[in-house]
């Protein structure tokens, strides 16, 4: 038992909120004044739970899809580019939004993935009242943004978020028609870079980018029904590995077919179309052919925008043939540079 010497007096007030001691003074001592207490700012888990909540990693496909408009511009200026620029950061901020809302109607399917099961809400890390009103702030970033940015017509912003609310409250249940209207989302990408940038749409571009995205959802798809089986993704009942893998084969000869016309057909590099598209078959033929690689015998492809910039052969590939491709178009729009280097 622990003794007090009687020259000593004990403050019987509670201790503090952080849990402290007693205080012990000497005898006759003015009190001793405590600190305030300071309320602890939120843990820095709850920022990264919300910034995980809009999934940036996810970020890159706005980036990579919306600019494509640009490659079809007669004539780069500054306010076109700025206004693309614009369309990327209103469409990055619609796509985390939809996840929120994705996330948050899901979170009980989100449960019985092995991967999905720890994301922010399906974890219960973040509560559903906390999800939705993170959810309101980023409308309210979007319509702000959408109003206060450059005079643009948005609507292929407001046929994705329609289409993803459909999609997330009946179309994800309707097999073939989930992977369809996930691509189609991203062809809106691409159409909202067009408008944006005022240029002619490309069909064949469109087209090249929807059989690429719907080829890249199948794989995260054929993946899925490996890993977690149906009980995710009741939709997934519908198709099995094999039937997934002839339709990865069929949109993959679509997208290099759809690219190469694209490149035939567009006037992009008149008059060296015969050098793009030789340029062009062998590493669009090996990209694809690595991606099948990974899908089909490593395994993997659950997320596709990993896969595309962490997977070292694929970067590699598309960095040579961007670089080989770019110096044809610089040839094809400027041909008095090549009469310099003559």
């Amino acid at each position: 038992m622990q003794t007090v010497d009687a020259t000593q007096t004990v403050d019987t007030s509670p201790p503090t909120a952080s849990g402290g001691p007693l205080v012990v003074q000497p005898a006759g001592a003015a009190p001793a004044v405590l600190p305030t207490p300071v309320l602890a700012p939120p843990p820095a888990g709850l920022f990264r739970d919300l910034l995980r909540l809009a999934r940036p990693h996810q970020w890159p496909k706005n980036l990579l899809v919306v600019p494509l408009a640009l490659i079809d511009a007669p004539g780069l200026t500054l306010a076109g580019v700025a206004r693309v620029g614009w369309a990327v950061l209103v469409f990055t901020l619609a796509s985390a939004l939809v996840y929120v809302w994705n996330d948050a109607v899901d979170r009980h399917r989100d449960r019985a993935h092995p991967v999905k099961r720890h994301r922010p809400i399906a974890s219960g890390r973040i509560g559903l009242p906390l999800a939705w009103a993170y959810g309101g702030i980023l409308t309210g970033l979007l319509l702000a943004a959408v109003f206060a940015g450059p005079a643009v017509p948005w609507w292929p912003l407001t046929a994705y978020l329609v289409l993803n609310v459909a999609y997330s409250r009946w179309l994800k249940y309707v097999p073939l028609v989930d992977v369809f209207v996930v691509a189609a989302g991203f062809v809106l990408r691409a159409v909202q870079g067009y408008v944006a940038a005022g240029t002619d749409i490309s069909s064949w571009l469109l087209i090249a980018v929807f059989a690429l995205c719907l080829l890249l959802i199948l794989g995260k798809r054929r993946n899925e029904l490996a890993v977690s089986g149906t009980e995710h993704r009741p939709a997934l009942s519908a198709y099995s590995a094999q039937y997934l893998e002839y339709l990865i084969v069929l949109c993959a000869t679509l997208a290099v077919t759809a690219f190469l016309f694209y490149l035939a057909d567009g006037g992009l590099v008149t008059p060296y179309t015969d050098v793009a598209l030789l340029v062009s078959v062998p590493f669009a033929t090996f990209g694809l052919a690595r991606y099948l690689q990974v899908v089909v015998v490593h395994r993997e492809g659950g997320d596709p925008v990993r896969v595309l910039l962490r997977d070292r052969m694929m970067v590699v590939n598309a960095v040579l043939w961007a670089a080989l491709l770019g110096l044809v178009v610089l040839a094809a729009r400027f041909p008095g540079l090549v009469e310099v280097l003559r």
